[in-house]
């Protein structure tokens, strides 16, 4: 059983992030990748921080701890920085199709990274079985060509080091074990991120020059900035912190359904019955990893010792992973 913020911390994230294809496809017609990637990034700090400056006390908002360190640095270099560099960098050779398909990786290697660093998240082989389902389900979404997955190596190895590095950051995140709320240490590193972005931009030889600043251009920066990035980041960073890094990238498997249905919704796009056949699967992968959550608190129940961390709240006020909502 998942407790309705997490499930709502899913959905936002999820459905966000899904939006980010045709923002950001539109956005690369008008912007170099990693200068567009630093960008991005530059719109999303002044967004969270403003936020924050306004709705924290000043003992809520300064980093107290090295685990507060490493956890702002976790996130803005990895999880947030590298990946989203890689990213950008590689989706301009590879199709959309391969892109997500290789990018949905991410939640396969993720319980790698969350063996051998963090205690509490030990995959089950029926866990393993729900990833694996849920994978096959976005291949079905997406129907790459076989041919594409083995042509354009360099784009789609961009990509794959984009994955891993999101799944590595994300489990270094809870393994930092950092006290400050999911939406502070996300508004601390996002100036991170655009700092490492801007200096892979420079090194690259892109230029603002280069920006052609016409109205559909500011309109894909103000999505992925504010709607792709401030606000999503502050959805998956909470559900990482409630429901686990093997859990939380679930959504990246849920990100080529919403991108698929928004397609058909907005643009007219046809969805295949294989389409909806992937839908039905990757739901099936998600239930059978659900269905390893069980929750009794009234007797404050525990999780068997081969189950990955239960994605419930306490009554108590405190989410099942130990961390205390935000």
């Amino acid at each position: 059983m998942v407790s309705r913020r997490v499930l709502a911390l899913g959905v936002a994230a999820s459905v966000l992030f899904g939006g980010t294809f045709v923002a950001a496809k539109a956005g690369l017609d008008h912007f170099p990748p990693l200068l567009f990637v630093a960008l991005r990034f530059d719109v999303a700090a002044v967004a969270l921080l403003g936020y924050v400056a306004l709705t924290r006390s000043r003992s809520d908002l300064l980093p107290q701890s090295r685990g507060d360190a490493l956890g702002i640095l976790s996130t803005g270099l990895l999880a947030l920085g590298l990946t989203n560099a890689l990213l950008f960098v590689g989706q301009q050779d590879a199709t959309s199709a391969v892109g997500a398909i290789v990018f949905s990786l991410n939640p396969i290697l993720t319980p790698v990274f969350a063996a051998l660093l963090l205690a509490d998240e030990r995959l089950s082989k029926r866990g393993a079985v729900g990833l694996l389902v849920g994978l096959l389900g976005v291949a079905l979404v997406v129907n790459p060509d076989p041919e594409m997955l083995f042509s354009g190596g360099g784009g789609k190895l961009l990509l794959f080091g984009g994955a891993v590095s999101g799944a590595l950051g994300s489990v270094l995140v809870r393994w930092s074990d950092s006290d400050l709320s999911s939406t502070v240490r996300t508004a601390w590193a996002l100036p991170v991120a655009a700092a490492l972005c801007h200096g892979l931009s420079w090194q690259a030889g892109e230029s603002v020059a280069a920006v052609s600043w016409v109205p559909a251009a500011f309109v894909a920066l103000l999505y992925v900035g504010v709607f792709a990035g401030a606000v999503a980041y502050v959805a998956y960073f909470g559900l990482l912190d409630r429901s686990g890094a093997t859990h939380a990238n679930l959504v990246f498997y849920v990100v080529p359904v919403v991108s698929t249905l928004g397609g058909w919704a907005l643009l007219g796009e046809s969805i295949s019955e294989l389409a909806v056949v992937g839908f039905l699967t990757i739901f099936v992968g998600f239930a059978v990893l659900g269905s390893e959550s069980i929750a009794i608190p009234s007797i404050g129940s525990r999780l068997p010792t081969d189950a990955v961390v239960s994605t419930d709240a306490l009554d108590v006020g405190e989410d099942a992973t130990g961390f205390e909502s935000d």
